[in-house]
């Protein structure tokens, strides 16, 4: 299944009425959404900041021939930690954005709790990276682009909603998804084309 833009989010993604901005879904995911289908999803500005960081983290990625993912930690309005895709070239499948990130994180501040950070990552996080983010105690979690493959966070299913895990973070969905996933989509289809010719 390829990255479609507009995708529903769910409802637990759409952040309060402030900084409002228009995000078009299709429960379809087949045609084009009609205005009724518009949902509004506040982002502010620092979101986006940080998403933008952890998509130049994920255009890196793409240039290493990693599938393009990227993460920041961001403690106090300050990144402390960044990560991008590398299990291929790390021969390491736990080597995903968000777990670098984390790891980078906690080597700047010297604590494996994060306690007071948020992760700003391009693609909804998969089981294992929403299992590290809880044990790092991770305050927020905002992602850009849905995984309705591996999306841990209300695509496939969603750990952030688990009331019997001892952790829970507050998680937002949709910064700048379009841009996310059209850097996912694009990855995809030069890989595609070079495997063709």
């Amino acid at each position: 299944m390829r990255y479609n833009p507009n995708r529903e989010l769910p409802a637990k993604f759409q952040a309060p009425e402030s900084v409002r901005r228009k995000f078009p879904y299709n429960a379809a995911m087949n045609s084009a959404p009609t205005p009724s289908q518009a949902v509004t999803v506040a982002v502010s500005d620092t979101d986006q900041l940080f998403m933008r960081a952890a998509l130049d983290l994920a255009r890196q990625a793409a240039l290493a021939g990693e599938v393009p993912v990227g993460a920041v930690v961001v403690k106090d309005g300050e990144i402390v930690g960044r990560g991008s895709n590398a299990p291929i070239s790390r021969h390491d499948p736990s080597a995903h954005a968000e777990i670098l990130a984390l790891r980078d994180a906690a080597l700047h501040l010297g604590n494996y709790r994060l306690v007071g950070c948020e992760l700003f990552v391009t693609l909804e996080p998969c089981v294992m990276c929403v299992g590290a983010m809880f044990h790092a105690r991770i305050s927020r979690v905002v992602f850009g682009a849905p995984d309705p493959k591996t999306g841990a966070a209300g695509s496939l299913l969603d750990l952030f909603a688990e009331t019997r895990l001892n952790h829970h973070a507050q998680v937002q969905g949709g910064v700048l998804a379009e841009e996310c996933g059209k850097v996912l989509s694009n990855f995809f289809a030069a890989r595609r084309a070079t495997q063709k010719g």
